[in-house]
């Protein structure tokens, strides 16, 4: 109705306008045009505002979805629209995601990872956890003691899990380790895939910001102590563990590839045991490390061992300070060779066990403490009965 209205209107002006020019009336003729100018723009004004009152009366027919930006108006090239419900548990949701597993690729997770807010009080209720990193082939065998392990203890604790990624196989839901599996790819001995790996890990921990400490393990480790023991021992800790020193020798400084300088000098040159401790800080600087990484990546190749150098050479770069450099995973390398040795069910006894725990003294926040090691490898599957035995009385798990 408004339209036809509107169609006469125009019409009938039109009609005016023939006769003034006609009758040479140019005064009256240039009234017209100005009145057609400001017709024309009332009318345009009138659909704009039309279209943005629809718009807004849609959103409030469905305040649970937002959308950052308006797709009419957006270019073909830009990325599609970002949405994302605007619920009472979204801010829990992104500062604790509950599930590990996501659709980002590892360049689009490192850079989420990276992100480091500049504010140090937190808006809620943070209690620091641990983050227990699992990098295994497959199946964890000793899965039963860690069920043990972190029984009684929730909400202290995050596990992740990476595997093979062929491997399918699904732990219970009664499982701690269940549904705890990040986005995993193959990882070869050696390789910088390893270092891919550990960087994977470390980021799919950083999303939840109540993660604090950061603990790389695999299947053929255990826990040498409680839980409690080990979770204050890493909470209050005022450094990182990270074995990181200079070794003189072919395994050490012959590893060394002139063509990493002059980013790494021979001087900076730093090995040690891949099983790290971090901080949360240093966490935040490995998986945002764009400067030493990808000179690594491209000339630290076997003989050279990615894993055993990077980190020890990049925390003694960036911030050695925040190390005790040395680390919390007890290992036997009293046979020589490539790999520490493995222990098998014959090899396991409470006396054993307490030798790791209490052979050395070491350092920890500028004192002499007995309590060095918190973690030991490599346990084969066949030591799990008689570690399930010890447990109750050695190590205060529940039978």
């Amino acid at each position: 109705m408004k339209q036809s209205r509107f169609t006469v209107f125009v019409k009938d002006l039109s009609t005016r306008f023939k006769n003034e020019v006609r009758g040479g009336s140019l005064h009256v003729t240039a009234s017209i045009v100005l009145c057609l100018s400001i017709a024309s723009t009332m009318v345009i004004l009138g659909m704009f505002i039309n279209d943005h009152v629809k718009k807004y009366l849609a959103l409030s027919e469905n305040p649970y979805s937002y959308s950052l930006c308006n797709s009419s108006l957006s270019s073909p090239s830009l990325p599609p629209l970002i949405q994302f419900p605007i619920t009472s548990g979204s801010f829990s949701d992104w500062i604790s995601p509950k599930e590990v597993w996501h659709s980002m690729n590892d360049k689009e997770l490192l850079w989420r990872a990276s992100m480091v807010p500049h504010i140090d009080e937190y808006p809620y209720n943070r209690t620091p956890k641990v983050a227990f990193l699992f990098l295994t082939r497959g199946r964890l065998p000793l899965a039963q003691l860690w069920e043990k392990f972190f029984k009684g203890h929730e909400g202290l604790y995050s596990i992740y899990v990476h595997t093979s990624p062929e491997f399918t196989e699904v732990p219970p839901e009664s499982s701690v380790f269940y549904n705890r599996r990040i986005p995993s790819k193959p990882v070869e001995w050696g390789r910088a895939t390893m270092v891919d790996a550990e960087r994977r890990l470390l980021a799919n921990a950083l999303l939840d910001f109540s993660n604090e400490r950061f603990v790389l393990l695999s299947e053929t480790c255990i826990p040498i102590l409680n839980f409690t023991t080990i979770y204050k021992y890493l909470i209050n800790s005022k450094q990182s563990f990270i074995g990181s020193f200079d070794d003189p020798r072919h395994n050490g400084r012959g590893r060394y590839n002139k063509l990493l300088w002059p980013t790494v000098n021979l001087s900076d040159w730093r090995k040690g045991s891949q099983w790290f401790e971090l901080d949360r800080k240093l966490a935040g600087k490995m998986v945002s490390d764009v400067k030493y990484y990808p000179v690594f990546r491209e000339h630290c190749k076997p003989p050279c061992y990615m894993d055993e150098h990077y980190l020890p050479t990049l925390v003694t770069k960036i911030w050695p300070e925040l190390n005790s450099n040395r680390s919390i995973t007890w290992v036997d390398w009293s046979a020589g060779g490539p790999h520490p040795a493995r222990f098998l069910r014959k090899d396991v006894s409470e006396n054993f066990l307490n030798r790791i725990r209490n052979g050395i003294n070491c350092t920890y926040n500028g004192s002499i403490t007995k309590v060095c090691f918190l973690f030991a490898r490599k346990f084969h599957p066949s030591t799990l009965e008689p570690l399930l035995r010890i447990a109750p009385a050695l190590l205060g798990f529940n039978s």
